[in-house]
């Protein structure tokens, strides 16, 4: 399964004297023979424009900078490979919980700016114009309030250096995924999602997304507020590149490895992100490794910037955010996600596993007198209804439509190694 460049990766020297030790995974006998020669340029990589500045190159030189005050349970990714490609364990403490966390429904953009498609798709279903995104007045009035935001959602990996093929999880030099918020009033009907240009790049330097409580992975929000077009310049292509001691250095493209629709909502107390995954239709081991479920949530909190942290999980230069969201943290390091905190560049941000998604999908006692839906009723409309789309549309090939990217220069969805 390839993957591309990592356009994120965080500088790790070692794990904090709390966290769990990762057990080291050899790689398998035969993964030489899927190994590009470092020195080989690939005839279809492309080096797109940077126009932000990565994770990785923010993060440089930052472990000089440590402080004495190491978090106690935050999860960082540490496998025993090279520190150049994979960063290292680390544990923070249990966030605190503000029940600031206030509903904030988020408007729409008028949708009328629709960007030109430049890739070509295996299939003709790519130059649909149709937009999938419909409103109605009446799904709004139903929506849960404690629905803080509901969207498609895309899980991508890419490869470290040199390798093409990845056989495991450890081939990986990172993972992302990749929210796509809709207005509150949207339903979905046949035809390609509209780039509405209000994306979120999310990397997750744990290349595996939470499967339990015990599971606390820090995640980076890396692009805010981009298009789809932007996305397919500077995060999805791959690249070659020079150095002086080895020559020309290869990263392949990202990889998809899932798609589906996602809510983030809040218990009061708590937020998560709640996802339902719809391709690919038959999940594999790829998804079972990376902790992709058929459904999955996760207790969301965003950390404060102002908050001190250990240099490997913590960015040299935090999110830009206004004075108002950070008098919400209140002096607290965490707190509730909303999803206005996740439209800043550099944003922190802690996914906690959960066994099972009733707890994010609850629904209030205020929703339930006021005749509103459940959210499970939500989410599984949203979930019927992007089925549907798939299957009218290219099945699990619809992920390159939605993207505009042709599977000529992408792998497929891929559900084996």
């Amino acid at each position: 399964m390839p993957g591309t460049r990592s356009s994120a990766r965080i500088a790790a020297n070692g794990s904090s004297p709390n966290s769990s030790q990762e057990k080291g995974t050899s790689a398998k006998a035969n993964a030489g023979s899927k190994r590009k020669a470092d020195a080989e340029a690939s005839p279809k990589s492309k080096r797109g424009k940077k126009e932000q500045k990565t994770l990785e190159e923010t993060m440089q030189g930052n472990d000089a900078e440590k402080t004495s005050e190491q978090p106690e349970e935050v999860q960082m990714a540490s496998d025993g490979e090279d520190a150049n490609d994979q960063p290292a364990d680390v544990k923070d403490e249990q966030p605190a919980e503000n029940g600031k966390d206030e509903k904030a429904k988020e408007d729409s953009d008028d949708g009328n700016n629709k960007e030109d498609d430049k890739g070509e798709s295996k299939t003709s279903t790519a130059e649909n114009t149709d937009n999938a995104i419909e409103h109605s007045p009446e799904r709004e009035k139903r929506m849960p309030s404690s629905i803080l935001e509901k969207g498609i959602i895309y899980f991508f990996t890419r490869g470290r250096v040199g390798i093409d093929e990845p056989e495991s999880v450890q081939d990986i030099a990172r993972s992302y995924f990749v929210l796509r918020p809709l207005p509150t009033d949207a339903k979905l009907g046949d035809g390609t999602i509209e780039d509405l240009k209000n994306n979120r790049l999310c990397a997750l330097p744990k290349k595996v997304l939470p499967k339990s409580g015990r599971d606390r992975f820090m995640t980076f929000i890396e692009k805010a507020n981009v298009s789809i077009q932007d996305l397919k310049d500077n995060f999805m292509q791959g690249a070659d590149y020079s150095t002086q001691t080895v020559g020309t250095r290869h990263t392949p493209p990202v990889t998809p490895v899932g798609e589906g629709v996602y809510a983030i909502t809040t218990t009061g107390r708590e937020s998560h992100l709640a996802y339902l995954l719809t391709i690919p239709s038959e999940p594999g081991e790829v998804q079972e490794e990376m902790g992709i479920r058929s459904k999955g949530s996760f207790v969301l909190s965003i950390k404060n910037p102002s908050a001190p942290g250990p240099a490997n999980a913590s960015l040299p230069q935090g999110p830009d955010y206004p004075k108002e969201i950070m008098e919400e943290f209140g002096g607290l390091r965490w707190t509730p996600a909303a999803p206005r905190f996740l439209d800043y560049a550099n944003a922190q941000f802690l996914l906690i596993g959960e066994s099972d998604v009733s707890k994010a999908l609850e629904p209030s006692t205020k929703d339930e007198k006021h005749g509103k839906e459940k959210p499970e009723e939500e989410m599984e409309a949203l979930e019927g209804e992007d089925k549907l789309r798939v299957k009218h549309l290219s099945g699990d090939d619809t992920v390159f439509d939605d993207l505009g990217i042709s599977q000529k220069e992408y792998p497929s969805v891929q559900t084996t190694w």
